[in-house]
């Protein structure tokens, strides 16, 4: 049977074992907050997928 220490004069590697193991893990659960999008701001990808649109490429002939 192992002796007894307080948490407080165990040494610092294994306090931090000891708080690593009562931690726990996320699980299933991503921590990230989502936000969705706001509509009013500037959208830079949505303005380049429109410059590049190819509907403008077929040529064009002046006779």
């Amino acid at each position: 049977m192992e002796k007894f220490v307080p948490f407080e004069k165990l040494s610092k590697k294994k306090q931090r074992e000891l708080c690593a193991k009562r931690r726990g893990g996320w699980g299933a659960l991503n921590p990230v907050t989502r936000r969705p999008e706001n509509p009013k701001a500037y959208n830079r990808k949505k303005a380049r997928k429109w410059s590049d649109d190819s509907s403008m490429t077929a040529p064009y002939y002046f006779y």
